[in-house]
């Protein structure tokens, strides 16, 4: 195995795997294990669809049509029915890595041996994730119940050479043709096969260790900026002691003080107040920057053990056990995962509020202890940054209507037998915007932060400071002059952001941040 191919088996599957392979484009395995686990699995579902009896999932219909018994002779088509049916999703087509997120790990939970699925089945969804091919799911038609069901449905379609994919290329066509092209045999779905496919919470679990990825470097440079803004305000960075921090013991809050320390080492600006004004401390929003900053890592290190716990699960309903009974269960609901989406959206949303607050106090020359009004270069004549903090305003504001959590809402669904839905799919899409726009809020703090600091004439930043200034300059972002056409600097800003910037800068100076 080399290190572009993830193998899967039995036991779940690993954050950096879902990565690898819905980012990385990482090929998929399936382990020896994984597929003597399917064949005995399959066994076992197959004697059961010989009996007599109704087994849910098996020889019946689905949800609210449960009851029905179905004979032997329309059990495959009762499974292409319910992929066709269930497909019912609407709206933008879904990003790419998101699709291959949710069918990695939809063949996580088949691979488990737990729903019965043949191996062929499985070997089928490896191959097209290994193709390149990925089905077109819709933004909307999941209420995380039942698992997602639509998204899922949509991509069991393609394994029957149905519906609409995208190829390598980029381009939506046949999925029929697409398989055929890369020599893929679609699927006949047999008993249980079809429902196995659908039920899961991989759509919200995917957007959830994509979210996680992307905030851990997101929050590093969330306190990389705060202490830019903090030198450019000429504000004191005693507050950040380890001792203050070992006495109100929040990890998160001990690791943001921690990198803000360790960028503001040998400045000159920090304190420098202290001589020549009447400040006693500073404002909370530079003060209590660690404190909020912590409170986010700490959600995160909770919604990542949740996410741990749900990579490790086997998601179904009905499950085949080891005892070999098949049990119909509620594990398909969402809430586990979809609260720790909504907490993430809280957290983002206030991460960027107090990162907006800092901006402000930048531009307005009442509080930004000698800096020229909205860092404009001859005020008046120019604006400088004015508008610039309007854009952030407006991302935080619509980041704190993002910040409404999803999973206190239910819709029933089925005919009142699926009376009580997670939303869980609505939370993870929306925290995916959130994610975007914090990216936004931060670049615009980073480049008023900048622009604060290289205005401090007289006064030597920290070394990790002008690390970030010769680096973000180098990316395209100017530095301070006269006004000039502000979107490119603020795009080239975000990509900046955006690319892991921020951290790889100060990195060279500091060491890896916590």
């Amino acid at each position: 195995m080399d290190m572009h191919t993830v193998v899967v088996g039995t036991h779940g599957v690993t954050a950096s795997d879902v990565l690898a392979v819905a980012r990385g484009g990482a090929r998929v395995e399936l382990s020896e294990e994984a597929v003597a686990a399917l064949a005995a699995a399959r066994e076992i579902v197959e004697a059961l669809a010989a009996k007599p009896e109704p087994v849910y999932g098996v020889s019946t219909g689905f949800g609210a049509l449960a009851t029905r018994h179905i004979s032997p002779e329309l059990r495959a088509r009762l499974q292409r029915n319910i992929v066709r049916s269930h497909a019912a999703g609407m709206g933008p087509q879904v990003e790419r890595e998101v699709v291959r997120a949710l069918m990695f790990l939809r063949l996580k939970t088949v691979c488990s041996g737990r729903t019965g699925v043949r191996p062929e089945v499985a070997q089928t969804m490896a191959d097209v994730l290994n193709a390149g091919i990925t089905p077109v799911v819709h933004e909307y038609g999941s209420l995380g119940c039942s698992g997602d069901l639509a998204p899922l449905s949509h991509c069991a379609l393609t394994l029957m050479g149905e519906g609409d994919a995208e190829g390598p290329d980029g381009v939506v066509r046949p999925a029929g043709d697409l398989l055929a092209e890369h020599g893929i045999a679609p699927v006949e779905l047999r008993e249980k096969e079809g429902l196995a496919l659908l039920n899961g919470t991989d759509g919200m679990l995917g957007m959830l260790v994509m979210a996680l990825a992307d905030l851990d470097m997101l929050y590093k440079s969330a306190d990389v900026t705060a202490a830019l803004s903090l030198e450019a305000l000429l504000g004191t960075d005693k507050v950040l002691a380890p001792e203050l921090h070992a006495i109100r013991p929040h990890p998160g809050q001990g690791a943001s003080a921690a990198n803000m320390l360790a960028v503001l080492a040998g400045s000159e600006l920090t304190g420098h107040h202290q001589d020549d004004a009447p400040r006693v401390q500073d404002a909370y929003s530079v003060r209590c920057a660690p404190q909020v900053a912590g409170a986010g890592r700490d959600t995160m290190a909770h919604a990542r053990l949740v996410a741990e716990r749900e990579l490790a699960s086997a998601v179904d309903n009905p499950v085949v056990l080891a005892d070999g009974r098949v049990e119909s269960n509620g594990n398909f609901h969402g809430a586990p995962v979809a609260y720790v989406l909504d907490f993430l959206a809280i957290a983002v949303a206030d991460l960027a509020s107090i990162a907006e607050r800092r901006t402000d106090r930048l531009l307005d020359k009442n509080r930004s202890h000698g800096l020229p009004p909205f860092l404009a270069d001859d005020a008046g004549v120019d604006s400088g940054l004015m508008i610039a903090q309007y854009t952030q305003a407006a991302l935080v504001s619509e980041l704190k209507r993002l910040a409404v959590p999803a999973s206190a809402d239910s819709i029933p669904s089925s005919a009142m037998q699926e009376d009580h839905v997670s939303m869980g799919w609505s939370a993870a899409r929306k925290l995916r915007t959130a994610v975007d726009n914090l990216t936004r809020v931060i670049a615009v703090e980073l480049y008023a932060a900048t622009r604060g600091v290289e205005l401090r004439e007289g006064l030597t930043p920290a070394p990790a400071s002008r690390a970030v200034i010769e680096a973000v300059r180098k990316a395209g972002v100017q530095g301070p002059g006269p006004d000039r056409f502000l979107a490119p600097d603020l795009a080239a800003a975000d990509a900046f952001v955006r690319g892991g910037g921020v951290v790889a800068a100060v990195e060279t100076v500091t060491g890896p941040l916590r």
